[in-house]
């Protein structure tokens, strides 16, 4: 931590020089780097000083014997200690996407109604996760199932470290249940994956050929604005050389859409290079990973009995209902520490 705190001065000290927005590209760079380590210093500091705080009146608190006070400080060192083991998760942040806005694309599985429902259900539990990171959430795109729920949704989290939390949700999601939608009260599974692209910003080039890119419009599905259902306004691109698909209908006009594909489309590239460096990376190296993108990474058991358990941490809940409502931290943050 002394070293981030050293860099932050050298850079505060760049900062207030007369000719630092002579090169108004290279500011910002520095700027955000700043940004960036000030995020683990300042709270760092802030905890460090709440503990001396608590440290020195605690005794004095038991020697009075002021019960009110001794249990207000416990709490203090309860919340210092939970704030602590999240900058501790923070810490496996590192990587060059971690700290990026984030789409998390869900897709329904075999199953049709079941399935569709379910995908609808994860869609709930992310957007209320976000919410609760205090993350803007942002709808891009989505495909209503022909009775009920979703054939798939693309949501845009925009938050410190969106992609570096978002990344450990990437995989195939299992539910057991008894189906409402069965007659004789069967238990059914279902299925739905997840996928997280980070959003590249400007500094980052993607060079895109026009020769390489199909475009498809056509009329935006569901409810809503006067827009909606009149006009080809919804847009998909493929990325031909890729097979990268990519679209948007929540915008109100075809030319807006198209940026946000292309916005889209431009991150799945930027994520691919970047996964295909670090595989030759790990080559090198002699490292073995397995693919996680494809497999099953966690179950949600509503009957017989009720239970979430990721299949790569072992991390267990039996509050399924707190879980559906966003509650997935434990499972992310055990992802990150074993794996980020």
């Amino acid at each position: 931590m002394a070293s981030k705190e050293a860099r932050v001065k050298e850079l505060e000290t760049l900062m207030e020089g007369t000719d630092f927005w002579q090169n108004a590209d290279q500011a910002q760079l520095v700027i955000n780097e700043c940004n960036q380590l000030r995020a683990w210093t300042v709270p760092y500091q802030e905890l460090k000083k709440q503990f001396e705080d608590v440290k020195s009146l605690l005794p004095e608190a038991y020697e009075a014997d002021e019960q009110a006070l001794i249990q207000e400080l416990l709490d203090s060192l309860d919340q210092i200690e939970k704030t602590l083991s999240d900058l501790e998760v923070r810490r496996m942040l590192s990587g060059e996407m971690d700290n990026k806005a984030c789409y998390l694309t869900i897709n329904s599985g075999a199953g049709g109604t079941e399935a569709c429902d379910w995908a609808q259900m994860l869609s709930r539990m992310y957007q209320r996760w976000a919410a609760k990171r205090g993350w803007k959430v942002e709808t891009v795109d989505f495909v209503e199932g022909d009775v009920v729920g979703l054939k798939s949704i693309t949501l845009k989290f925009q938050g410190a470290f969106a992609y570096g939390y978002s990344k450990a949700e990437k995989g195939v999601h299992r539910l057991v249940r008894i189906s409402p939608f069965d007659s004789n009260a069967k238990r059914h599974t279902s299925f739905a994956s997840i996928d997280v692209t980070p959003e590249i910003t400007d500094d980052i080039q993607i060079e895109i050929r026009p020769e390489d890119v199909r475009t498809d419009t056509f009329r935006a599905s569901g409810a809503g604005g006067q827009h909606v259902n009149k006009t080809d306004s919804a847009v998909r691109l493929t990325h031909v050389p890729t097979g990268i698909i990519v679209s948007c209908q929540t915008q109100r006009s075809q030319v807006q859409n198209k940026e946000t594909c292309f916005q889209m489309l431009r991150s799945k590239l930027y994520e691919l290079e970047v996964l295909e460096r670090e595989q030759a990376i790990n080559a090198l190296k002699g490292e073995k990973k397995d693919n996680a993108w494809g497999s099953q990474i966690r179950n949600y058991v509503f009957q017989p009995y009720t239970l979430v358990k990721d299949t790569r941490t072992k991390v267990e809940s039996g509050n399924i209902q707190a879980v559906m409502d966003g509650e997935i931290d434990e499972f992310v943050n055990a992802y990150l520490k074993e794996f980020g």
